[in-house]
């Protein structure tokens, strides 16, 4: 039994790897290829199956390795890089959301089916980009400048955002449901924003605090990092349900905008360790994929993906770069 799980664990890693080596010889996105093994690996063989390999450890191991990899985006955040693109970032966020979601919501519901109050929770769900997805796309696309940073803002910023108003939606959608306040959904919206910024804010200045004043040794600094992150996620969790990540998003801007704080030997050491999870991470999720469920959904699936790809997104990103200075392109 250990062999097979060892075995399982090790092709993970072997195809992660050549998943992003065929990406950078093909000059294609890794994701491409990581979704198509985790597919070969998962449903079509059935030589990997993520429920049993992790059991109950699949998810929890999922949020930490996200947590993980948003620290490591966020801690590339400069505040300085916003200059120019402040203003379409901020849109994105904001503007951006409600079109995606509004869009995606009717879209679900008529390409679908999904009654009302499903489609409104699948359409706050869809408005992350994320960083898991934004990062190995910019490695490969390499876009201008300005572009980079505003997707890069975005899929970081975004991630958490999406978190949050997928709590909210479920919150409001279950308080009229039993016939609670609408106070109490905005409540724990409140709640979340305010435990995740306050731990995530205090938790970056005390690390901060504890690199540039040399509190650890040098050997120390990636590893205590890498377990400090993993605190803070499960500390803010505790406090208050679906918070971590925010907590670790506002950690690692907060941390990156330190001056004074020897952050590259940790850069490296996370940029490496976010290219080693996402990879697994997205051959995992793709081995979990169930051909019969997505047969089940018919062609209204494809046609509700198309529509978000070059519709909705579209749309919401149009909107957002008005007046940015940027192409139609």
């Amino acid at each position: 039994m250990s062999e097979t799980i060892t075995a399982a664990l090790v092709g993970i890693g072997v195809l992660g790897v050549l998943s992003q080596w065929l990406a950078w010889r093909l000059r294609l996105p890794a994701i491409l290829f990581l979704l198509a093994a985790g597919v070969v690996a998962g449903p079509a063989l059935e030589w990997l199956n993520p429920d049993t390999l992790f059991d109950d450890l699949l998810f929890p191991v999922i949020s930490l390795a996200v947590a993980v990899i948003l620290f490591e985006g966020a801690l590339t955040l400069r505040l300085e890089e916003l200059r120019g693109v402040e203003h379409t970032v901020r849109r994105l966020l904001t503007e951006g959301v409600v079109i995606t979601w509004a869009t995606t919501t009717v879209a679900t519901h008529y390409l679908i089916g999904l009654a009302w109050p499903l489609a409104l929770l699948f359409g706050a769900i869809t408005v992350v980009t994320g960083p898991t997805v934004i990062q190995p796309l910019l490695r490969t696309v390499r876009p201008k400048a300005q572009v980079g940073r505003v997707l890069r803002w975005e899929g970081i910023i975004i991630d958490p955002i999406g978190a949050l108003l997928a709590v909210l939606v479920f919150e409001f959608l279950i308080s009229t449901g039993e016939g609670v306040s609408i106070t109490t959904s905005v409540l724990t919206f409140a709640s979340i924003l305010a435990v995740g910024s306050a731990l995530g804010a205090a938790a970056g200045y005390v690390l901060g605090l504890a690199l540039r004043r040399f509190w650890l040794p040098d050997y120390l600094h990636s590893v205590a990092t890498l377990v400090f992150v993993f605190t803070i996620f499960h500390i803010a969790n505790l406090i208050h349900h679906e918070s971590g990540l925010l907590a670790v998003t506002v950690m690692g801007m907060w941390l990156g905008n330190m001056r004074g704080v020897p952050l590259d030997e940790i850069l490296n050491f996370k940029e490496s360790l976010s290219l080693l999870l996402i990879s697994g991470l997205f051959v995992i999720l793709a081995a979990r994929l169930e051909p019969a469920q997505l047969v089940a959904l018919g062609g209204g699936a494809a046609a509700l993906v198309a529509f978000f790809q070059f519709v909705g997104r579209p749309l919401s990103v149009l909107v957002c770069t008005r007046g940015s200075g940027l192409t139609w392109r």
